[in-house]
């Protein structure tokens, strides 16, 4: 309704009055608005049916059951690379243990013991229960069999110093040049 209209009206002679005008237009607003209102996110929903219908376009032609052998695949290489990550961690837990306990028997060099234990008793190790106890009993074993690749357990006594018949010198400029001066009382 447009304000012209109304003040067209006539009650009798006289036109509207203008607060009579501007309180019908003031309600007429107010129905506009509340009758907008349900379809304030039309826009909104229109694009985001239009989204859809683009999204739903670039699967045409697509092959679900392909699609599915895919998620599968991608599903079974997951799992496989999870356990191989697992077994990698398992691997790096053991060769620590191992390595610290080599170090604990006073090995020389960890990866000549390692390879001395072989590869069998090596995997006989990592699937014992015990592996600590385990890997120290093979370790005693091996240091029976093969005892140059460890440390001997008693040290040499450290060098005990000024034990000869001579002391050591104690200045700091103790050179012992006694004969080199010059003999007192001679005139030389």
């Amino acid at each position: 309704m447009k304000r012209e209209f109304l003040q067209n009206f006539k009650v009798g002679d006289q036109p509207l009055p203008k607060e009579i005008v501007d309180a019908i237009m003031e309600e007429n607003d107010r129905d506009i608005e509340a009758a907008k209102k349900p379809f304030e996110d039309y826009d909104l929903i229109k694009d985001q049916l239009q989204t859809a219908k683009d999204g739903l376009k670039a699967f045409d032609g697509v092959d679900v059951t392909g699609l599915q052998g895919q998620i599968t695949k991608l599903q079974s290489d997951l799992t496989a690379a999870e356990s191989k990550y697992q077994a990698d961690l398992a691997d790096m837990a053991f060769n620590g243990v191992l390595k610290d306990a080599i170090a604990a028997a006073r090995g020389k060099h960890a990866g000549a013991i390692i390879g001395a234990l072989g590869a069998e008793r090596i995997t006989a190790l990592k699937d014992s229960k015990n592996q600590s106890k385990d890997i120290a009993t093979a370790l005693e074993g091996l240091k029976k069999d093969s005892s140059y690749l460890f440390e001997p357990e008693q040290t040499p006594p450290p060098f005990a110093a000024g034990t000869g018949a001579n002391p050591p010198p104690t200045g700091v400029f103790n050179f012992g040049f006694t004969g080199i001066r010059a003999k007192q009382g001679t005139n030389q």
